[in-house]
């Protein structure tokens, strides 16, 4: 389906079909036309050469009104709006699956939703017995140096939803994927006080905004 001409808005985009546009046309169409003689394309282009592509203006669509001169609140709104029915569909895709350790599927999700948070956030994602999605939450949060792990509840939680099987995942803001010893040891702590319950640990995803690291392909876990 073709969108056809919309006067004064890149006219030459409505002329084609969103798969045969750039990334600068698509985000033109979002951020619009900014304010009296701005141009859509050259803010698009600017903000992608800025943040380094399409991955970094979702995740610093906050910081857009601020640092390129054009965008304001409403293509801020409009990108936000895009960003999380992409993340949605993501996680409706997820649900369907049966996860194992190293998912495609949970990567992808896990990577877009938080690989590029400012703040650390540690993410469980609960399995039924037959590996499906029961929920995903953010279990801590943390200041740019860590999140504070705490196996009891995270125990806790997973008993609340009834969890066969829970896959961790958490960002470095630093943009490193690299997991310390520190991630090392709390999945191992973790593990011993799931297996009480018999619950399994099947992976601890490092997330950063451009890579993913599984414990368990990398055999760091018990």
């Amino acid at each position: 389906m073709r969108v056809r001409n919309a006067p004064g808005r890149c006219s030459g985009i409505w002329q084609k079909s969103a798969a045969e546009l750039s990334d600068a046309e698509l985000l033109a169409i979002l951020l619009g036309p900014g304010p009296a003689g701005g141009r859509a394309m050259h803010i698009a282009r600017e903000a992608l050469s800025e943040w380094g592509g399409i991955r970094g203006v979702f995740a610093h669509s906050k910081e857009l009104a601020r640092s390129t001169k054009g965008v304001g609140p409403a293509g801020v709104a409009r990108l936000e709006a895009a960003r999380e029915l992409v993340l949605r569909q993501l996680r409706a895709e997820l649900q369907g699956k049966t996860i194992l350790s190293g998912s495609a599927e949970a990567k992808q999700y896990l990577q877009a939703r938080y690989g590029g948070d400012p703040h650390e956030s540690f993410v469980c994602v609960y399995l039924n017995n037959k590996h499906h999605v029961v929920n995903i939450e953010v279990l801590f949060r943390g200041t740019i140096d860590g999140a504070p792990v705490y196996p009891r509840e995270v125990v806790k939680r997973c008993l609340y939803f009834n969890a066969a099987a829970v896959i961790f995942a958490h960002n470095h803001p630093s943009g490193v994927a690299e997991p310390s010893e520190a991630d090392i040891t709390v999945t191992r702590r973790l593990q011993a006080a799931l297996n009480t319950v018999d619950i399994r640990v099947l992976d601890h995803l490092v997330l950063a905004e451009q890579d993913v690291v599984s414990l368990a392909e990398r055999r760091l876990m018990v």
